[in-house]
Formats: structure tokens, C-alpha cells, sequence
């Protein structure tokens, strides 16, 4: 092994060559390198003196803040490995997640308690509850907030095999899996993102708001591990509040935001006096989802800030390309391949296509997760070989720049024909009426399938004729495109990272349909 591979070495580094330098920026308090490396050291200090070995799981259910940081930190310093819990879940399913896992520990803020004791009821390999704020102390081993200095333990760690961390996905299609990413995974993909966004480190160098939850991927590599290691802070806030992030980046000079693209059209209703709070920000990046070309230009017009539109799943790190902020920067395209990652593009049977032809995205990157934790055949399954199988369909242009047309799976054949969803989506939120669009197929006995829009009103601007918004398709789309229903929602189903689950739109439609729900 070489020295400065695993994440808490890599940090340490950070926090000793740059102590003073705001690590992270709080309206309650400003946590310097020095101070988060030995708020850090004392959680670590705690887990092992409670029996968390290296290689135990640690499952971590906070908000975003620098509890979560520190004890994400902690964690990893002990040789463990960290389980982010999606906030939005039900114990039952937290208790699938603690289960699957086999985690030994739960570290979980006072707010979500009883939440935690739920589905701690079902969860029998935990053996250690470590409580954050004004837990009930008969609840737990210990307060992780509340904690003296301590000697950090020293665990041997192998970067490039054990597990860092194990991030479930959501879930949308079946049941959640673990992906497990290893030091060398994280730290690579950190290195990368940094290295394209030009990360300014120091006290006068860049601010990262991470509004985004940090249990999801993108936030946690782009928000948490990448700040961290390249010596710039982070500025947490904890709830999706278009005020709330605007005072945030206000108060703390913000310079790059992380969002996804209905966040990104939430923001465009801020006032005037609301968007002059910006000026500090440098860039805007966007993942999760594609990015609708409207909502792009509407927002850079808006705010004079570029979004660098970017991708990955889970499974690689997450980042595998960008838009590069020297540019160029070409519309609808997710930029090429973030240095060290490798992307194709495959047929089915896993061939390797031409520029210009569709297929499924692969990548191949020391980025890329060693597997799903405990699921050998899915594992299996994921990859052509060391090419992992991302499921998005895309193409790449002659120039190396890769554009997503959607998931495989949300494809929709009518007729024999090929609908890509996101074309529709494109169109229909180019109406000045239409706030969000969701398209999925709906199986039907003549055509196979048939495109089935769901549309969210801009507010304030009424409710939205269907005829109309047909008659607007028609203009823009061929006939196998046109969206054969088209239903007014108030708000489509998103997950905790504001990502739209067409799943459940489908299930929607699978109850209006009079289809037995499981």
C-alpha cells in the first residue's frame, strides 16, 4: 500500500497543512480543519472503545450538518464503514438497510429517535446506539456531540479493498442494493471532480453549499469527501428551502452550488433581491437528472452563473463526466469523461458502438464500486467484463462529449418504434404553463405501449388545458411521440435528492388501470 490512499489519511494531510482554514460553515459556528480532525478522532476514539472493529458497518441517519460530517469522519478514522439512511424512509425499510448491512452500530440525530428505536426493534444485529444531541441517555451508549478529546484508534486499512462506505439505492425498481465503494474509489473520484473544477483550497478558496442530502452519492462525494480533501469548506444546510439556501450562500459567500434540476427550476421564483445574495457563487453543477434545456438557459439568464451539467450512478463513485468550466459547455450534453474514467458506449450483447450510435453507457474507472454487498449474481450482472453497465442510454459525439437520452428502462416502444421519455419532457416544459414533466409507457393492447404525460403547473399560472398542451406536442413531435394522455398533477413523486420516480408514476397508472398492486 502507498501512504495517503485511505480517506482519514487523506484528510489528515488536509487538516495539517491547512488547521486554521474553515472546514465547515454554519450560522451557528465556523469548524476549522484542526477542529473537525479532533471532533473526528474523539467519535473514533468512542466507536472503537464500544467494540466497532475495522470492517463493521455503521449505519449514519442525520441531516445534513457538521454532525454528520464529523461522524461520517469518525467512522472512517475507526476503520468502519459507514451506512448512510436515507431520511425519507420508513423504519421498516431502515431496518432492511441496518439487516442487509449487518451493521453494528446506529449513529442517529435526537430528531429522528424515534424513527431509530423503530426500526432498531427489527434491526438485532445493532448492538450500539450513539445518539447526537438531546438523546434520552438511557436510549443509548453514549452522545457523539458531547465528547471529550480522545486518541484516535489506528486501524490497518487496505484502500483499494475495504469498504468505505455502502450506499443502498433508492430502491425505485425492486429491491435496495448495496453498493460498496472503497477508499481508493472515493478518493479517486474526489481527486477527479476536484482536478476539473479547479478547487480553490485556503481560507480565501471555494465554498461548496451542499443543500443536497449527504446520504445520497452525488452530495457525499461532490459535497462532503471532495471539499475535504482538497482543502476548501463546505456549507451545510439541511432542508430544500429556496430562502434557506439563498441566505445561506448569503451569509457564508457560497461559490458553488450543488443542485438537481428541479431545484434548479424552484430557484428561478426568487425575487430580484433574493438572486443579488449569488454573486459569490462561481459555478453551478447539476446531476441526478437530466437537465432540461430551458430551465438551463432560464436560470443562467436569471442569476449570470453557468451550470456545468454532469452524470454517474451510485455505483461509480458517482462522477464519471462533466462539463468542463473552461468550456466548451455543449446543450444536453453531460460533458466527456472526468480524467482517469473511461466511457463506451455497448450494444446488448455488450459490442462496442460507433460515435453517434445509441447504446448503454459503460465505464471502466478505479472509481467504480467493487460490488453489491452481498449480492454476487446481481454484481455479475452489472458488468461486460471490468465495464460496468450503467443502464443510462446515450451516445457520444466525435469529440468525446456524452449525451444521456434516458434509461434504458423508461424506454417506450410504440408501434415498434423507439419514444425516448425525455424528448417529450424537453417539449413539454418549453410551455410557459408547465412547471415539471414526467413521461413513462403505459402498455396498451394495439400499440405495445403509449407515452402517458404527467405535468406540474408553474404557480400561479391556473390550471393547464390538456387539449392545449396536446396541440403544443403536436408542433414540436412526431406522431409515435405525441403523449396519448396527459395528466395535471400538484406535484410529482421525487426522492430525498429531488430525483422524479417514475416508478411510482407507473404504479399510478397501474391503479387507474385497475392493476393489482403488490
Amino acid at each position: 500500500m502507498t501512504s495517503l490512499r485511505t480517506l482519514p489519511e487523506r484528510f489528515r494531510h488536509t487538516a495539517k497543512r491547512l488547521a486554521d482554514t474553515p472546514a465547515i460553515l454554519t450560522d451557528e459556528r465556523t469548524w476549522t480543519y484542526a477542529d473537525l480532525d479532533a471532533a473526528s478522532d474523539a467519535i473514533a476514539a468512542a466507536l472503537a472503545e464500544r467494540g466497532i472493529a475495522p470492517g463493521n458497518r455503521v449505519g449514519l441517519y442525520c441531516p445534513n450538518g457538521a454532525d454528520f460530517v464529523g461522524c461520517y469522519l469518525g467512522i472512517l478514522k475507526a476503520g468502519a464503514c459507514v451506512v448512510p439512511i436515507n431520511l425519507l424512509l420508513p423504519p421498516t425499510a431502515i431496518a432492511f438497510v441496518l439487516n442487509d448491512s449487518g451493521a453494528k452500530a446506529l449513529c442517529f440525530q435526537a430528531a429522528f429517535a424515534q424513527q431509530a428505536a423503530a426500526a432498531l426493534a427489527e434491526a438485532p444485529t445493532v448492538t450500539r446506539r450513539l445518539g447526537i444531541g438531546p438523546v434520552d441517555p438511557e436510549t443509548v451508549d453514549v452522545r457523539l456531540d458531547a465528547l471529550a478529546a480522545a486518541d484516535p484508534p489506528a486501524p490497518i486499512i487496505d484502500p483499494e479493498q475495504d469498504p468505505a462506505v455502502i450506499l443502498y439505492t433508492s430502491g425505485t425498481t425492486g429491491r435496495p442494493k448495496g453498493a460498496v465503494l472503497t477508499h481508493a474509489n472515493l478518493a479517486t473520484n474526489a481527486t477527479a471532480v476536484a482536478e476539473v473544477l479547479e478547487i480553490r483550497p485556503g481560507a480565501d478558496g471555494d465554498r461548496v453549499l451542499v443543500v443536497l442530502p449527504m446520504f445520497h452519492a452525488f452530495a457525499a462525494t461532490v459535497g462532503l469527501v471532495m471539499p475535504l480533501l482538497a482543502g476548501a469548506s463546505l456549507v451545510p444546510v439541511a432542508r430544500f428551502e429556496a430562502a434557506l439556501i439563498t441566505a445561506a450562500i448569503g451569509t457564508h459567500r457560497a461559490t458553488i452550488f450543488l443542485g438537481v434540476p428541479g431545484l434548479y427550476a424552484v430557484l428561478l421564483r426568487l425575487d430580484d433581491t433574493q438572486v443579488a445574495h449569488w454573486t459569490s457563487v462561481r459555478l453551478c453543477i447539476s446531476g441526478g437528472a437530466a437537465m432540461p434545456e430551458a430551465v438551463m438557459q432560464a436560470f443562467e439568464e436569471r442569476f449570470s452563473i453557468p451550470i456545468l451539467e454532469g452524470d454517474g450512478p451510485t455505483e461509480c463513485g458517482p462522477v464519471t463526466c462533466v462539463n468542463p468550466p473552461a468550456g466548451p459547455r455543449k446543450p444536453r450534453s453531460v460533458g466527456p469523461a472526468l480524467p482517469g474514467v473511461e466511457m463506451r458506449i455497448a450494444d446488448p450483447d455488450g459490442h462496442w458502438l460507433p460515435d453517434g450510435e445509441h447504446g448503454e453507457v459503460c465505464v471502466r474507472s478505479p472509481s467504480v464500486m467493487r460490488g453489491y454487498w452481498n449480492l454476487p449474481d446481481e454484481t455479475r450482472a452489472s458488468f461486460h467484463g471490468d465495464w460496468f453497465r450503467t443502464g443510462d442510454l446515450g451516445w457520444r459525439d466525435s469529440d468525446g462529449w456524452f449525451y444521456l437520452v434516458d434509461r434504458i428502462k423508461d424506454l417506450i416502444i410504440t408501434n415498434g418504434m423507439n419514444v425516448y421519455p425525455r424528448i417529450i419532457e424537453e417539449v413539454l416544459i418549453r410551455h410557459p404553463g408547465v412547471a415539471e414533466a414526467a413521461v413513462v409507457g403505459e402498455p396498451h393492447p394495439l400499440h405495445g405501449e403509449i407515452p402517458v404525460a404527467y405535468v406540474t403547473a408553474v404557480p400561479g399560472q391556473g390550471e393547464l388545458d390538456t387539449r392545449a398542451l396536446k396541440d403544443w406536442c403536436r408542433t414540436q413531435l412526431g406522431r409515435h411521440e405525441l403523449p396519448r394522455r396527459i395528466e395535471c398533477v400538484e406535484s410529482l413523486p421525487k426522492n430525498a435528492a429531488g430525483k422524479i420516480l417514475k416508478r411510482e408514476l407507473r404504479r399510478t397508472g397501474e391503479h387507474e388501470r385497475g392493476v393489482s398492486l403488490p
